[in-house]
């Protein structure tokens, strides 16, 4: 007969002791989760604050007081979209040539409207070197900046800064802004990598020698240094003015735009913090907007904006008679612009033509 008894509280005992394994076994799985999710808040939490410092604003309705255009309660939403060629940094002095330019002008500028419902938008060029009224407006520091007739519009930003291009936009359109958006050089290029290159359609052979932009007519993708060349080429196509390479713009717009939306990158987070990390880099905005939560609830509230649907128009300008290097706006024809655009209307064909086209 075995001694080998095992009692009834010796087999209770090992019973017992399997479950405590296991329950310390789920407690390192647990903790080993908890970890990793508090790693991923804390690093989630640091890329937010991460593009969220990297928005700089403007307090545009701070600066403009109570002197601007009604706002009408069906005008829809109007944003005033520049790309600065500021030399500000090495990235962009190299991106913008170099020299000894020295400030930033309003190189590119476009009133976006965007009508009640949000499912289309009006894209309306204006000239940079059309001859603007720029009202008196505040400048950095306090001091004054007078009024004077007859500046050319994209020096406004290099006189009296975003403000002041914002209240002059107002000032000759009557159009209410309720947004301010711009992209200096660098990000402009960064953000077209970061998406992988934009596809356009050439519409003819470019030779500029002064960007060294060579490309043939047809189908070509574009990378961020090409893309940049592209919207800024002036002696690679029509007249060597400002006019010739607006359509180029509008082109490059659209296809920038269809190329964010076919990728869904807003769907993709990977993607989605490349891509917003090389914008907010380079993104000034009104005060707004400038908040990684307030740019992305706008974003998401354009989502129903079709790219292939959206109409460009350049403001119709006719050339100065005093200077034929520059342009005035071309009324009627630019007041019925402004018009439709601010009661939220069907523009008139009429208005949607131009005397100079710089071809």
């Amino acid at each position: 007969m075995s001694n080998d008894v095992t009692t009834p509280g010796a087999r209770a005992s090992r019973r017992a002791a399997k479950p405590r394994k296991r329950h310390r076994g789920l407690k390192i799985t647990l903790g080993v989760l908890l970890v990793l999710l508090l790693a991923a808040g804390g690093t989630a939490y640091w890329l937010f604050n991460r593009l969220d410092g990297n928005i700089k604003g403007v307090d545009i309705d701070k600066a403009l007081g109570e002197d601007r255009p009604e706002k009408l309660p069906t005008s829809g939403q109007n944003l005033l979209v520049l790309g600065s060629d500021s030399r500000a940094g090495a990235e962009n002095e190299e991106l913008g040539g170099g020299g000894s330019i020295g400030g930033a002008r309003s190189d590119t500028a476009l009133v976006v409207h965007i009508p009640e419902g949000r499912s289309k938008a009006v894209a309306v060029s204006i000239p940079r070197d059309t001859l603007v009224t720029r009202p008196e407006c505040a400048a950095d520091g306090g001091s004054t900046v007078p009024a004077k007739e007859r500046v050319m519009f994209n020096s406004v930003y290099a006189q009296a800064g975003p403000a002041c291009v914002v209240k002059t936009v107002e000032k000759m359109s009557g159009v209410r802004i309720d947004h301010y958006l711009e992209i200096n050089f660098a990000g402009f290029k960064d953000l077209v990598d970061a998406i992988g290159g934009v596809t356009v359609d050439v519409p003819q052979d470019i030779d500029d020698k002064a960007s060294g932009l060579h490309l043939t007519a047809g189908p070509q993708k574009l990378d961020g240094t090409e893309s940049l060349a592209y919207v800024r080429t002036r002696h690679g196509i029509g007249d060597g003015s400002d006019l010739g390479r607006i359509g180029l713009q509008q082109q490059f717009l659209i296809a920038l735009l269809s190329e964010v939306k076919s990728q869904d990158l807003l769907g993709s987070p990977a993607s989605s913090y490349k891509i917003a990390n090389s914008a907010t880099k380079s993104l000034t905005t009104d005060s707004g907007l400038a908040s990684l939560t307030s740019l992305a609830e706008f974003a998401r509230s354009m989502n129903g904006v079709d790219p292939a649907s959206m109409e460009t128009i350049m403001l119709p300008v006719a050339y100065d008679k005093t200077d034929p290097n520059r342009v005035v706006a071309a009324e009627p024809r630019a007041g019925q612009l402004w018009k439709a655009i601010r009661e939220d209307t069907a523009i008139p064909e009429e208005a949607k033509k131009s005397p100079a086209t710089g071809g």
